[in-house]
């Protein structure tokens, strides 16, 4: 009986304590990374929608500059509801694709990083000074409204709309640049 013991004092392995404390510190890490992984998950979606919007923007404020020179900047507040038509992701690339030689963008997203559809819309009149304009309801599923204070807002404020108009950012993440199409809000 005696070398029994000697033979399991002898055995190599894990005790239940040292096994749970293990378990509790991993359980404790995980706590603190993955609110910040969540978090910078909804980061880079935002900067993927702003990257698209201001892509597409550019595209299509050089269209707009080549047809009928540049739209002008707008006031404190900026009014969705002045652009009257509707487009989709498909005729906004037929616009801006217009042959194989002569094209502004190549690809137009329809949907932004959370998988809402980009609200792309145009006014009436080339020489309309609030001609056109990209919106995306962040990460929330509906528009805010039609009427935006320009600036920024907190950049962790994920359900925003993020607007573009006329050659700029109307209402944007804080941080982004936004210098686009040769004007800056």
């Amino acid at each position: 009986m005696i070398s029994r013991l000697n033979r399991r004092r002898g055995q190599k392995g894990f005790t239940l304590i040292e096994l749970l404390i293990v378990v509790a510190i991993i359980g404790i890490i995980a706590a603190i990374l993955i609110p910040n992984l969540l978090d910078a998950l909804q980061k880079a979606k935002q900067k993927r929608t702003v990257g698209d919007i201001r892509n597409v923007g550019s595209a299509w404020f050089s269209w707009l500059q080549d047809q009928n020179g540049a739209a002008a900047a707008g006031s404190s507040t900026y009014t969705w509801s002045g652009l009257t038509e509707s487009i989709d992701a498909a005729g906004l690339k037929a616009t801006l694709f217009i042959s194989n030689t002569m094209f502004y963008l190549q690809e137009v997203q329809s949907k932004d990083a959370w998988g809402n559809t980009f609200d792309y819309a145009h006014g009436d009149r080339l020489d309309d000074p609030q001609y056109m304009g990209i919106r995306s309801p962040g990460r929330g599923d509906s528009f805010e409204g039609t009427t935006y204070t320009m600036g920024p807002f907190i950049a962790t404020d994920y359900n925003r709309d993020i607007v573009w108009a006329d050659g700029f950012f109307v209402q944007y993440p804080a941080g982004v640049e936004t210098v686009t199409g040769g004007s800056t809000p």
